[in-house]
């Protein structure tokens, strides 16, 4: 499929296209929940909804490939009520054993787990299909567990982006086409340990770039630092007054959550190994990695500077305890956060991060590289490449870049360079490169047309002066925190893509995202507009928690996309209608 084709692709919109692929691509990575129900129905395990899905997000739903060569895997090296995930190397699958080992035995249910090495390939008289122009004959790890554990499996899956992707998948589909899978007898179950069962021929297939996806790596490597060379937005000179990033320490990831995960490990290895903190409401499965892997988190949900106060005071109390080691061994945080459009005060955790010697993680998947410069103030920057870069939803990717001006930058690369695993699939970072090539212009017209649209929203919320409104607030970094956002704000940078709205009942939240006539489903950052529940999608499981750091259960998150400024104003004030008509404020508008 040629790049024409990608950027020309349907968008399913409308309450009959349930389940249907966003956009309608075979790797689409959004799905259609046209209505507030089928959000819930999604989140509450509703079979009519679940039945109705033809894809989804894909670490929240595996991809339908995927689940068709996991069952392929089960029958063929599973044992009786066994259940597997699919992994791209060693190490990865080495950490979901070690995960499902773990919760489980935290959860007093300790059970067992094994991996399978599998290197998928044709028969040697084999005639190679299109798909063979990126990995000859792939290689994959089969984390085999119980059934009873298979939630836990899935948390890994979900919080750690580390499984296969769905042209994987479909690359091994066709392989198996000509090629049997063997027997399930090379199998045998572990307590605990790994346990590698080698499933090849004498040639030993492996993950090994082809040279276009070589050249795609690279391409993209180089693009991601480009975007982060310019002037220091705190002194006007060139980044820090020291060294310029370059492609050498730019690290790719298979996904964002991914490059989030290889993080956090990162600083495990290389540090002494001690709890990080989660600053300000992140996206749901940051704070979950660094919860459950590792020592552990502290967790300033609001992230105001009071919180920073209570932050200095807990830095002074763990170095007076133990001045041998860092309080703390980093701190994680976004800018913007996600759904709130808030931003930290940066320049006041750096200078805790400098007095104190712990690091500084930043994700600025919603501020983007065309507009914050975050690496002023962070140690390590990730992103989520999937989103806005990529902007076409049909490709997954993530970065990790580390400033070569900090103060454990040699370390810090060292280490990286000795664990770094290169899984990101050849066709999989092909099309993210080519996706990433309008990036800046895309992101230009994102931030007029959401600049736009949030002016007119902003003084018809309650927040904004209208006291007889059904909006709350809108959330969005011009009017939520711009003070902090203008620490990090390229001089010629927007305030992003992304804002959330909040309303005065949960039935108008419903009524607003029912009428408003977009794509509707998880993720953002796409070309075409996108909106969800975010809070029914990320935290159905915990709303009164998420409730208590102001995460309203009746939030709406907007994506907004390419299309007309006016057109799209139009919808919004569409949708707004609604809202008031529901809450009988219709005649006062």
């Amino acid at each position: 499929m040629n790049q024409d084709q990608v950027k020309a692709a349907v968008v399913a919109i409308g309450s009959g296209t349930l389940g249907r692929a966003l956009p309608l691509l075979p790797h689409a990575i959004s799905v259609s929940l046209p209505n507030w129900k089928d959000n819930v129905g999604y989140v509450e395990g509703d079979k009519s909804v679940l039945d109705a899905m033809s894809t989804g997000y894909p670490r929240f739903f595996i991809h339908r490939s995927i689940q068709k060569l996991s069952t392929l895997c089960e029958q063929s090296f599973g044992m009786n009520n066994e259940r597997c995930l699919l992994f791209p190397s060693r190490t990865t699958a080495g950490h979901c054993m070690n995960f499902i080992l773990d919760q489980a035995e935290r959860a007093g249910t300790p059970t067992k787990a094994s991996v399978v090495r599998f290197d998928v390939q044709p028969v040697a008289t084999a005639s190679p299909g299109p798909s063979m122009s990126s990995t000859e004959h792939p290689e994959i790890y089969i984390v085999l567990f119980p059934v009873e554990v298979y939630k836990i499996a899935r948390q890994f899956w979900q919080h750690s982006g580390l499984g296969i992707s769905s042209r994987v998948a479909e690359l091994c589909l066709s392989l198996l086409v000509q090629s049997p899978l063997p027997t399930p007898s090379v199998v045998s179950a572990c307590d605990g340990a790994e346990h590698l069962t080698n499933i090849s021929d004498e040639r030993g297939g492996r993950n090994l770039p082809s040279s276009e996806g070589l050249v795609a790596k690279f391409a993209l490597r180089r693009r991601i630092a480009s975007l982060l060379v310019h002037d220091d937005v705190r002194s006007g000179s060139s980044l820090l007054g020291c060294r310029k990033v370059t492609e050498d320490d730019v690290f790719l990831f298979p996904c964002g959550m991914a490059a989030i995960w290889n993080a956090h490990q990162l600083l495990l290895g290389a540090r002494h190994p001690s709890k990080s903190v989660v600053f300000g409401f992140p996206y749901t499965d940051t704070l979950k990695i660094v919860e459950k892997v590792g020592p552990g988190a502290y967790f300033y949900g609001h992230g105001r500077d009071t919180d920073i106060d209570d932050l200095e005071k807990l830095l002074v109390q763990e170095s007076t305890s133990n001045p041998s080691v860092p309080p703390i061994l980093s701190l994680f945080t976004e800018c913007p956060s996600n759904p709130h459009l808030r931003v930290v005060n940066m320049p006041r955790l750096r200078a805790l991060a400098d007095k104190f010697d712990f690091l500084i993680v930043v994700d600025d998947t919603v501020g983007t590289f065309a507009n914050v410069n975050v690496l002023s103030y962070a140690d390590i920057v990730v992103t989520s490449l999937s989103k806005f870069v990529g902007g076409y939803a049909n490709a997954l990717g993530g970065s990790l870049v580390l400033n070569p001006s900090g103060r454990h930058y040699t370390a810090l690369k060292e280490h990286l360079a000795a664990i770094h695993e290169d899984n990101y699939f050849d066709d999989d970072v092909i099309a993210m490169e080519r996706n990433s090539r309008d990036f800046a212009e895309r992101m230009q017209t994102i931030n007029n047309t959401t600049e736009s649209i949030c002016d007119f929203l902003h003084p018809n919320s309650i927040a904004g002066g209208s006291p007889t409104s059904v909006i709350k607030r809108v959330w969005y970094p011009k009017y939520i925190s711009p003070t902090n956002y203008s620490y990090c704000r390229l001089p010629d940078g927007g305030y992003g893509g992304l804002f959330s709205l909040t309303f005065t009942s949960l039935e108008a939240s419903k009524a607003f995202y029912d009428a408003l006539p977009c794509a509707k489903g998880p993720s953002l950052g796409t070309n075409f507009t996108l909106s969800c529940p975010y809070t029914i999608l990320a935290h159905y499981a915990e709303l009164d928690w998420a409730g208590e750091f102001g995460v309203d259960e009746g939030l709406v998150r907007i994506s907004v996309g390419t299309e007309d400024k006016d057109e799209l104003l139009g919808r919004v004030q569409a949708a707004l209608k609604a809202a008031g008509v529901w809450a009988g404020r219709a005649q006062r508008e």
